[in-house]
């Protein structure tokens, strides 16, 4: 059976764009750019979003172009006219496949609470019982009580609304990649693109905005610090979905005359946009009502209600805020699925329909319910001292991505070699001298930064 490819470039892009403009862009780095003290982490996520992301989005494309497969064999299969491939590098794979399933523990969950505060929103709204009503203002005392009761001691219901965010990505992901997550992405990135605007025209306006401004792009250069660097490459990988097989699976259903370089900066470029502006959306609103910018991954649920009830429509704009994150998660969501799904269905040999609810079910059983108790009755359980749902982001996110990027950049560097350059080249597209610069480049520059930072963030 042919491969199926992506309908036009930008479907492709959109895809791409919905993959890596997740929670990355729109919770996680507000959050750290707050705790790392503003302008100064920001500067530090563009410098090593265009020395080591681009880069390797480019990398992972030409892995998953030249083999065609799913992202653990894709390290042997691209190396179609090679013989006696070390078959240990299936494992760089597999530590990918690792790193998807811990994302997507934490990340469905995520999405419960959005899914909740937006039900209990509505319901505060209508004047329902039970409800969180942000037409007058609020107090953090409310938020922080709020938070606790409905979030982390209400494990029943965010189960459930764990299980309907599961529902609608099982829903989209049974009509498979092209007429399931491709078709889905084409309508759900622009409504995110007019939330999201929405969001910022609206929090620009508001008195104290540029307080929040100025926190955000002004560095403040005592706050780089070791864990800073590997703050910021661990969210460059979160949030461009490298290191966990995701550009791999996707860009298997590249065609050959697609140009790369410039889909891998589109990429790259949307994303940091993207990001930047969710800082636009979320810090002029916190410094409007004298709110710390350091609440941590709290951030959007405990500090951002008090905001919105100060403003004129506050549960409108509210509701409007959550529904860009649950758009956000799905278009996310739905491709890091995918990667899982891909190894199940061509390696495993799995039928395309068990092997979605192998992947759904088998996330929501052991990753997402302990990342639900870890927040009630499991929340004294501790992993390298730190509680089920914050271990499962730290070692997804800051080891293997990590390990998996610096894998497969030595894999393209060292292993691929002329295939990474044939494939690059694009049939003669693209100028020799400026493959060699670019090959170059990631076989000894990028591997070196990843370790100097990874290293450097340790010590």
């Amino acid at each position: 059976m042919a491969r199926q490819t992506w309908t036009n470039r930008l479907t492709y892009i959109l895809t791409v764009a919905g993959a890596t403009i997740g929670f990355g862009a729109t919770w996680r780095f507000p959050y750290l750019v707050g705790e790392n003290g503003g302008g100064a982490y920001v500067l530090t996520f563009i410098i090593v979003m265009l020395l080591v992301g681009i880069p390797i989005i480019l990398v992972e494309n030409v892995i998953g172009r030249r083999a065609q497969s799913n992202s653990v064999d894709a390290f042997i299969l691209s190396l179609k006219n090679k013989a006696g491939t070390n078959p240990l590098w299936k494992i760089v794979g597999y530590l990918g496949l690792l790193g998807a399933f811990g994302i997507l523990a934490y990340y469905m969950v995520i999405g419960a609470w959005v899914i909740s505060y937006i039900i209990h929103i509505f319901m505060g709204a209508f004047g329902i019982s039970g409800g969180l009503d942000l037409s007058a203002p609020i107090t953090k005392e409310i938020t922080e009580s709020f938070y606790e009761a409905n979030i982390e001691n209400a494990p029943i219901f965010i189960t459930l609304c764990t299980i309907i965010f599961v529902w609608i990505n099982w829903v989209i992901l049974r009509k498979g990649v092209i007429k399931g997550i491709e078709r889905s992405v084409k309508y759900l990135m622009p409504l995110l693109f007019l939330c999201l605007i929405v969001m910022v025209g609206r929090n620009l306006t508001l008195e104290n905005a540029g307080e929040g401004i100025k926190f955000y792009l002004m560095p403040d250069f005592s706050k780089i610090t070791p864990q800073l660097f590997l703050d910021v490459l661990g969210q460059v990988f979160f949030a461009l979905s490298l290191g966990f097989g995701v550009m791999i699976t996707l860009s298997s259903h590249l065609s050959n005359n697609e140009d790369m370089v410039k889909t891998a900066t589109i990429t790259g470029v949307i994303n940091t946009v993207i990001a930047v502006m969710a800082g636009f959306m979320i810090f002029p609103s916190l410094f409007s009502v004298n709110l710390a910018p350091d609440s941590g991954p709290s951030l959007v649920f405990k500090s951002l209600p008090i905001a919105f009830s100060e403003m004129h429509f506050g549960n409108f704009f509210a509701i409007v805020f959550f529904l860009l994150l649950v758009i956000a998660a799905l278009t996310t969501s739905l491709t890091i699925y995918q990667v899982i799904i891909s190894v199940l269905f061509e390696k495993f040999k799995i039928r395309l329909k068990g092997a979605i609810n192998i992947s759904l079910i088998g996330v929501f059983v052991f990753g997402n319910i302990p990342c639900i108790m870890a927040y009630g009755p499991w929340r004294d359980v501790r992993f390298i001292n730190r509680n089920i749902f914050d271990a499962f982001d730290f070692i997804s996110g800051n080891i293997c991505f990590v390990l998996t990027a610096l894998g497969a950049t030595l894999f393209v560097g060292w292993v691929m070699k002329d295939e990474a350059k044939a494939e690059l080249d694009n049939n003669g597209l693209m100028k020799q001298k400026v493959t060699n610069l670019w090959f170059n480049y990631v076989k000894y520059v990028v591997p070196f930064i990843i370790l100097a930072i990874f290293i450097y963030g340790l010590i």
